[in-house]
C-alpha cells in the first residue's frame, strides 16, 4: 500500500513513525510502550475521551493499512502489536501530546515530550532535504546555462 511508509531518520524512536494518510503517526501499542502502559489501557482512556481525539489526531487504521504495516514490520524485524485481535489506533504528533494528557502519568509526560522532539526532528530533516533539492536545481540549471553558451561559442 502506498500510503502507508515507515519514517525513519535517526531521530530518537523515528522508527517507530510511519506515514498513513499522508500524516506521520505512532501505532497505539508503540506509544503504549513508550508511555509504560499497556495498549488496552491507553485505548480505553482515548474511547473515553473521544472528544480529545479528532480524525486528525488518531484514528483507527483499515485492515488494508494494518496488514500493509504488519507486513514492513516482519520485514523489519519489529513485532509491534501483531498479535492483537483489534484494528490498532493511528496517533499523529497532536494526538501522542493528547494521549499523555489523559494518561497524566509522570512517564507519560516524560516521553511526550521526545515524542515531540521526534517529530520536530522529522520536520527539519524534510525541510533540509527539500531545501538541498532546490539548491541543487539551481545549481543544475546554472550548470546548463553556462554549458549551453559555451556550445554557442
Amino acid at each position: 500500500m502506498k500510503d502507508v511508509l515507515p519514517v525513519g531518520n535517526g531521530a530518537p524512536n523515528s522508527s517507530r513513525i510511519y506515514t498513513v494518510r499522508g500524516r506521520r503517526v505512532i501505532l497505539d501499542s508503540d506509544l503504549a510502550e513508550l508511555y509504560g502502559v499497556p495498549t488496552k489501557r491507553l485505548n480505553e482512556q482515548v474511547r473515553r475521551n473521544q472528544e480529545r481525539f479528532p480524525a486528525d489526531f488518531a484514528f483507527v487504521l483499515t485492515g488494508a493499512e494494518w496488514t500493509a504495516l504488519r507486513s514492513q514490520m516482519a520485514t523489519s524485524g519489529k513485532r509491534s502489536g501483531q498479535h492483537s485481535k483489534f484494528l490498532p489506533y493511528a496517533f499523529t504528533e497532536h494526538g501522542a501530546l493528547m494521549a499523555a494528557g489523559v494518561l497524566n502519568s509522570r512517564r507519560a509526560i516524560e516521553v511526550s515530550i521526545h515524542v515531540v522532539r521526534t517529530f520536530v526532528a522529522m520536520r527539519e530533516a524534510l525541510a533540509n532535504t527539500r531545501e538541498l533539492a532546490q539548491r541543487l536545481d539551481e545549481l543544475e540549471r546554472s550548470l546548463n546555462e553556462r554549458l549551453a553558451k559555451h556550445r554557442s561559442k
